[in-house]
């Protein structure tokens, strides 16, 4: 059991834990809509100046914007396709400068993730996949990591899936370039430790957003009766372990894959 004043440092008078990132700046991808939005909301509900990457949905992001500022928060969009080695480097220019320095980076952009048996998969089929997962997450690391390592402070937290220990059949362009991602997860975070910087994987299990839309309340029950918990996550499950990851509370896990998907794998 910790001791009493380490515990009280992230607990207020009620007794909630509290994960005060007071006036860090976090740039979270990806952030228009379903998790990376919840994110982003759940980042700033503690303090931290948020910038909303998005893609196609400028309104979305406008949406998250708003909503942030309307509960104090700080925050605002930005536009860049984080596949683009120009557009990432704009992109960290243009927060560092709107916001300041970069200290907490969610890594959450995604694409089309396409279900195709091996007969339909080509090579380009794979890539899709990896620009989002490994270099994506090359191009926005490269561009921060110089800041955190001279403040020897950083938080980079990548959103996974549980796809990569399920495994999932006709998936096999998604669920390879998943399990790369995590290779860069475990990779640097031995590198980048010594300067404090810690780098995490938040993997979550089926939680429907707006990109399930179309999805039947028989599927998503079927899902649902086979974890321990009998339900289905909600976006505020895999926010609240990324605040966590990024916090002082977190501070001595790194290089970890973190499952928020109601023991649907148990490891």
């Amino acid at each position: 059991m910790p001791p009493a004043n380490l515990e009280s440092k992230f607990r207020n008078s009620n007794g909630d834990m509290q994960m005060d990132l007071k006036n860090r700046v976090a740039l979270v991808t990806g952030a228009s809509r379903g998790l990376g939005a919840a994110i982003a909301r759940a980042l700033s509900d503690q303090g931290v100046k948020v910038a909303v990457n998005y893609f196609a949905s400028s309104k979305k992001a406008d949406a998250v914007v708003r909503a942030i500022q309307q509960a104090g928060g700080v925050a605002q969009a930005f536009g860049a396709d984080v596949r683009e080695e120009a557009q990432v480097d704009r992109l960290a220019h243009d927060v560092t400068r709107s916001l300041g320095p970069i200290d907490i980076l969610v890594i959450n952009a995604t694409g089309e993730q396409p279900m195709l048996p091996i007969e339909e998969i080509n090579w380009r089929s794979c890539l899709d996949q990896l620009e989002f997962f490994v270099k994506s997450p090359l191009l926005l690391v490269k561009v921060t990591i110089a800041g955190m390592k001279a403040r020897k402070y950083g938080r980079i937290i990548q959103i996974g899936s549980e796809v990569f220990e399920t495994g999932l059949g006709q998936f096999s362009n998604y669920v390879s370039a998943k399990g790369a991602q995590l290779g860069l997860t475990r990779s640097w975070a031995r590198e980048f430790g010594p300067w404090g910087i810690t780098v995490n994987t938040v993997s979550p299990g089926w939680i429907p957003t707006e990109r399930h839309a179309d999805i039947s309340d028989s599927a998503k029950n079927d899902y649902a009766s086979r974890t321990p918990l009998k339900r289905l996550g909600v976006p505020e499950d895999v926010a609240k372990t990324v605040v966590f990851l990024a916090s002082d509370a977190g501070a001595f896990i790194t290089g970890q894959k973190i499952s928020v998907n109601g023991g649907n794998t148990v490891e």
